[in-house]
């Protein structure tokens, strides 16, 4: 069943990138964005939260 998905999420990438190769490319840059920003968030909060631990 994974194999069947991940084929699936190929093909419809390869179809994606061939009829509409500018909105692929937005989406992909702002995925990239909001995953280095929801990083980013994640480490503050731990950092934070190890600071409150050793008050």
């Amino acid at each position: 069943m994974k194999k069947v998905v991940l084929v699936l999420l190929a093909v419809f990438l390869g179809f994606w990138m061939f009829t509409n190769p500018h909105s692929l490319a937005e989406t992909s840059q702002s995925a990239g964005a909001q995953t280095i920003t929801l990083t980013g968030d994640f480490f503050e909060a731990v950092i934070a939260f190890v600071g409150e631990l050793g008050r």
